[in-house]
Order: C-alpha cells, then sequence, then structure tokens
C-alpha cells in the first residue's frame, strides 16, 4: 500500500514541475471592484483573465478567460456563462458582474466551503472559520474523492443544524457538489479525483492561481463530461446516508440528476 501512495505522490509531483505558463499578473481587486462568492472567479479577475474591475463580463470574455487560465471547453465555459447571466436583475441581460453571484438561491448557496450563509450576514467575502471547518475534513497532503465530499457534507450538516433558514435543494445541491468537483479538476487531476492539499488551501485563502507552488493548467481540456462524472463520483460517497439526504426529500444528484 505505501509503494501505491508513493507512486501517486511521485506522479503528481512530477505533475506539478511541468513548466508553467506565463500568467497575467496578480492584482488584489481595488474598492470599487466587483467579487463574487466564488474563489476561482475571483482569482481569473485578480489575474485579469477576466475583467479586473468583475463587471459587464461576456460570453467571449467567459470563454476566453476560462479557456486560457483552466483550459475549460467552450461549450463548458458557456453554459457557464449563461448560469452567471441569471443572476443579472436587468432585463433581458446578457452579461453578469461577479456581485451579481451573491443573490442568494441562484447560484450562491447555503454550505459554502468557505462563506456563510446567507442567514448569518454576509455571504459573499471569504470566511476564515468557514474554510477552516472545510479544510480539517483533508487530513493528508493530498485530497481525493472521499476527503472532498465528507468536507462538503459537513459543512451542509453545519448548516443545516444551525441555519433556521438552510435550503440546499434541486440545482443549488449540484452547485454545492460542483463547488468540490472544480477544485479535484482543476487544482488536481480530473481522472484520479485527487488534489494537492497546500495547492487547494492557497487557491481559497489568495485568490490566486498557486503557480509559484507549482500548479499548472490542465493538459486536458476540461469538459462538461468531467464535470458531471466529478459531480457523480463526490454525490455517491455521502448520498444515500445523511440527514441532509433526509432533507432534501430524498434526492440523490448523480450525472443526470
Amino acid at each position: 500500500m505505501k509503494t501505491v501512495i508513493l507512486l501517486i505522490t511521485a506522479a503528481l509531483a512530477q505533475a506539478f514541475r511541468r513548466e508553467a505558463p506565463h500568467p497575467l499578473p496578480w492584482v488584489p481587486p481595488g474598492p470599487t471592484d466587483a467579487r463574487a462568492p466564488c474563489p476561482m472567479l475571483n482569482t481569473l479577475a485578480n489575474h485579469g483573465f477576466l475583467p479586473h474591475d468583475g463587471k459587464n463580463i461576456t460570453e467571449q470574455q467567459t470563454i476566453s478567460a476560462l479557456g486560457h487560465a483552466l483550459n475549460i471547453d467552450a461549450a463548458l465555459a458557456k453554459a457557464l456563462h449563461i448560469g452567471g447571466v441569471t443572476t443579472n436583475p436587468a432585463p433581458n441581460a446578457t452579461t453578469f458582474s461577479l456581485d451579481d453571484l451573491s443573490r442568494h438561491g441562484i447560484i450562491e448557496h447555503d454550505a459554502s466551503l468557505s462563506r456563510q450563509d446567507t442567514y448569518f450576514g454576509d455571504n459573499h467575502d471569504f470566511n476564515q472559520t468557514i474554510f477552516d471547518q472545510t479544510r480539517s475534513y483533508w487530513p493528508h497532503a493530498l485530497i481525493d474523492v472521499t476527503d472532498a465530499a465528507t468536507a462538503r457534507q459537513a459543512r451542509a450538516n453545519n448548516s443545516l443544524a444551525t441555519n433556521p433558514a438552510y435550503s440546499l435543494t434541486g440545482s443549488s445541491l449540484q452547485l454545492s457538489y460542483g463547488e468540490s468537483a472544480w477544485y479535484l479538476i482543476i487544482i488536481g487531476n480530473k481522472s484520479a479525483g485527487i488534489a494537492n492539499r497546500t495547492l487547494v488551501e492557497y487557491l481559497f485563502e489568495n485568490e490566486r492561481l498557486p503557480l509559484e507552488l507549482g500548479w499548472t493548467r490542465p493538459q486536458q481540456n476540461v469538459t462538461l463530461d468531467d464535470l458531471s462524472s466529478m459531480l457523480e463520483r463526490i454525490a455517491n460517497v455521502t448520498g444515500g446516508t445523511s440527514r441532509e439526504l433526509a432533507k432534501r426529500g430524498g434526492l440523490h444528484v448523480g450525472r443526470h440528476g
């Protein structure tokens, strides 16, 4: 078993040593810049892949940013942009701003890995206490699917126990699984379902690509099938046993859920 673990660790280390692309300069947000409750989108704005002010993001800007920075294919990037536009309260909108994503119950959801629930006030800014709770369920140097699912479930159970307005059903539940799926796919390895804990923590806490720690852009395109597959793997770890499942009436989210 030790040999297998060492081989996996060595393979990941070799992957992390691949030559990193030249990143756009990282600049923290200014006082008038819009930011989201999403660490990854904030990261892309801080690096300038998305408009640094985080405002009025077009479909082409979304496709370009996600493709260049993260190797997300155009079809998935377009679908993600369409989701973002649903948070823009303006009629017939085709763009969105990052702070639009803070509107509760559309994309932003309870039991975030790094933000408070809306019921308690600030659902927008990074919350170290919440994130410390999440990462306490990542006991090893490498986060696997079971660790990711357990941490997500712990956050859901905590919100269920403490938030009288707790709601996590339907599309919000899928987005909750997606929050964990994304860091395994983008920061880690989409096939193995393993991510380096240090790199994941760096992204969440700094909203900055962990290039200086050895991370590189995924070599293979990230597709909707990749995301759906990882959602299913995470959901299947804890999908049938929790109080959360009873709360949502037995809904199980799989690839086609």
